[in-house]
């Protein structure tokens, strides 16, 4: 028997994975690609929302756990996926940078954000009110991570690419046991794939689309993220990732010609410069209305666990969500009200 079967190796499935390895846990994974979110996102780590100037949730706390998590990642893989890289605010105006400096003197967001402009000019962007820059910030090349560790985990004989079977899994009072396998406990990590899940699909699971591209613009140069209404991330070779959109209503991970124009116009305000799309990413994001992930045990079945809704900071809230929901499990360390799950049942169920 073994402790973990997970399913789903996005960015939520890879950090449990990885926390039960790294305690010596024994596991399996299943994943059969349906859900591509976390290969095409953006993949941007930043702990200030720059549009409204407030700190990410808990946002030093993730940051110092995915610091060593990535790294022991790079080690495991021998791969680079954490990549160290300042985040510019490009500003429109003086009203702009004087609630930028407003922000800076609020004791939450002083270790993130600098009080000195950035004026350097970047060939390929005017920027006649210079920048701002966020500190702690960087990317996890989440395509190559995903790649990497699930060739890792075939590898090493713990992963398949099969469908998971919902009505042939038999729940025990202490276990569960799916085909072959046995395993004290079952963790599911499958992203907007949970409305097919009977176990969890009552839970408010919403789907935000969002749409990326990948240009190529040679009069560009850039050493730094540029964030304003898109983010354009430099790639290399004259490449750039930008993105991403936000669609409430359309719930397929299909490129859309709204989504391209919406890009297109919102390169157009930051750059100057021609640019060429190379390539028209698509996915949904696991979202949830309350902007708090989905964490916990099933209220029946003890064996039943969920680690989803992880939204647009995959990257950063999947090491801190995957440690509390092992803790949880393994040493009954009690879930953080805001991220359990069972802050949706009735008051007098909780």
């Amino acid at each position: 028997m073994i402790d973990y079967l997970i399913i789903g190796s996005g960015l939520a499935g890879i950090a449990f994975s990885e926390m039960a390895l790294q305690n010596d846990k024994t596991i399996f994974v299943m994943d059969n690609s349906s859900q591509n979110s976390s290969k095409i996102a953006g993949g941007l780590y930043n702990p200030v929302i720059l549009k409204r100037f407030s700190e990410v949730w808990k946002a030093q706390e993730q940051l110092v756990l995915m610091e060593t998590f990535y790294a022991a990642l790079e080690e495991k893989l021998k791969t680079k996926v954490d990549f160290k890289k300042p985040i510019l605010r490009k500003f429109f105006s003086i009203e702009e940078q004087n609630n930028w400096f407003a922000a800076s003197d609020k004791i939450a967001l002083a270790p993130f954000l600098s009080t000195e402009l950035i004026t350097k000019k970047y060939s390929g962007i005017e920027s006649p009110y210079s920048y701002g820059e966020v500190l702690q910030t960087g990317y996890v090349d989440t395509a190559i991570l995903l790649k990497e560790y699930r060739e890792y985990l075939f590898k090493s004989g713990l992963f398949s690419g099969s469908s998971f079977e919902y009505e042939i899994l038999e729940v025990f009072p202490d276990h569960i046991r799916y085909k072959d396998i046995e395993a004290k406990h079952i963790v599911f990590a499958e992203g907007f794939g949970m409305h097919a899940n009977p176990y969890f699909k009552h839970l408010p699971l919403d789907g935000t689309k969002g749409e990326l591209f990948i240009i190529k613009a040679p009069e560009l140069v850039l050493d730094v993220i540029v964030n304003t209404s898109v983010f354009i991330l430099p790639l290399g070779n004259d490449l750039f990732k930008v993105g991403a959109t936000y669609n409430w209503k359309d719930k397929t991970d299909l490129p859309s010609e709204e989504g391209r124009l919406e890009l297109i116009d919102r390169i157009k305000e930051i750059i100057t410069c021609d640019f060429e799309i190379v390539e028209h990413f698509a996915g949904v994001r696991p979202t949830v209305k309350d902007r708090r992930p989905l964490v916990g045990t099933h209220a029946v079945h003890r064996s039943i666990h969920i680690l989803n809704g992880l939204g647009t900071r995959g990257v950063m809230l999947g090491p801190a969500m995957a440690e509390a929901l092992f803790n949880n499990i393994e040493d009954q360390i009690p879930l953080d009200k805001e991220i359990d799950i069972k802050r949706f049942l009735p008051k007098d169920q909780r």
